[in-house]
């Protein structure tokens, strides 16, 4: 769907902001990017909701930075799997310029008309309205103070966020009416917030998680190309650590023959960085991140590519996802068996926290004088 509409699907675009004026306006925080000094090509895989798809004759068009903005209905986004710690979550972007290959949220973008490849990199929604819409929220009698989590789909610390301020003005909304949150990131950005984290640590709970799949830059750099890398996210971690906020690492995802044989660096490291807790996912591949995925692997890592590509078939039943709740996010098999073991163990070593599921509840605190604890969701 390279060439497709522009558009989003039933919602008005309030404004399109072209690259060429970003680098225009830097020096006011609209759009701070870790260098992009290799150009994309437009490469999107078929729109599963379109007849046609665009195949470039020739090289096709650079995919350039395209900023939507939109007006959302409401702030919360109800999740009812079972395999995830938490019911509300707060998604102030769709898209995601960190352009990690294997995201699950791709799949999503086709629903606005756009491509999952660099459509969902550079065709970028923005929620303007979504802190006004969580304060009605948060200020209804109705409200039960639930945990609400950032983000469920998209990274909410993406570089955008440092013009937006979304991800953070939201937080103080929370922070506000004494909502717990959990926060589970790649960006470096979540750095800026932490007075603001102190404060939810405060008054209700906060934690905050840093998705580290990979021990080296390189590896991270090939499949997640422009998230912080993952010295940077160790950074994070230990200066947010020091801050008296509760951290936890994500090994998340596992991909099989790529990054298992990183794990135990992955947990000493964010050990010593401070953090409390862990908890991994293997990769899972739904419906347009299959290929997605599986191009970059080829171009990246030529040579594991098919080892790879086998190894998760191997822990998927033969395939390369698996929608059932209860399996979506582990494998099955000896091999999965062994990554569980050794997962397990290195946390038992070095005193972590071995987390089930994603973004488990924070331990709640409250301030004095503020009332009975809330009892706890999960």
């Amino acid at each position: 769907m390279a060439g497709g509409p522009r558009s989003l699907r039933g919602h008005p675009v309030r404004r399109l902001i072209p690259r060429s004026r970003f680098s225009d306006c830097q020096a006011a925080g609209v759009f701070i990017l870790y260098a992009c000094s290799v150009p994309r090509s437009c490469d999107n895989p078929p729109n599963r909701f379109h007849e046609t798809h665009v195949d470039w004759e020739g090289e096709a068009p650079p995919a350039d930075l395209r900023v939507h903005e939109e007006q959302a209905k409401s702030a919360l986004s109800e999740n009812k799997s079972p395999d995830v710690g938490f019911r509300w979550s707060v998604n102030p972007y769709r898209g995601c310029f960190h352009g990690c290959a294997y995201c699950y949220a791709r799949p999503t973008h086709p629903y606005l008309g756009f491509g999952a490849g660099t459509d969902f990199e550079r065709q970028i929604v923005v929620k303007v309205n979504i802190v006004d819409r969580l304060k009605a929220t948060l200020r209804r009698s109705s409200w039960k103070q639930e945990l609400i989590a950032f983000s469920g789909n998209t990274d909410c610390y993406q570089p955008i966020e440092a013009h937006y301020q979304l991800t953070r003005r939201c937080l103080e909304a929370c922070a506000e009416y004494q909502t717990p949150v959990t926060i589970i990131t790649k960006g470096k950005l979540v750095r800026r917030d932490v007075d603001v984290l102190q404060t939810l640590r405060r008054r209700s709970a906060c934690r905050v998680t840093l998705s580290i799949p990979f021990a080296n830059d390189d590896h991270a750099r090939a499949i997640e190309p422009f998230a912080s890398p993952p010295s940077k996210r160790f950074e994070t971690l230990r200066m947010l650590s020091d801050a008296g906020v509760d951290t936890a690492v994500a090994v998340a995802p596992i991909i099989p023959g790529l990054n298992d044989d990183q794990i135990p660096e992955i947990l000493k490291r964010a050990r010593n960085a401070g953090a409390s807790s862990a908890f991994k996912i293997l990769l899972r591949l739904p419906l347009e991140v299959g290929p997605v995925f599986s191009a970059r692997l080829a171009e990246a890592f030529p040579l594991r590519h098919a080892k790879i590509m086998s190894a998760v078939r191997d822990m998927r039943r033969g395939r390369e996802s698996d929608a059932r709740f209860g399996a979506r996010m582990m494998g099955q098999g000896p091999r999965w068996a062994m990554i569980e073991k050794l997962f397990s163990l290195h946390c038992d070593r070095l005193g972590l926290e071995y987390l089930a599921g994603e973004a488990p509840e924070p331990a709640r605190r409250r301030e004095p004088g503020q009332g009975p604890q809330l009892p706890l969701l999960f």
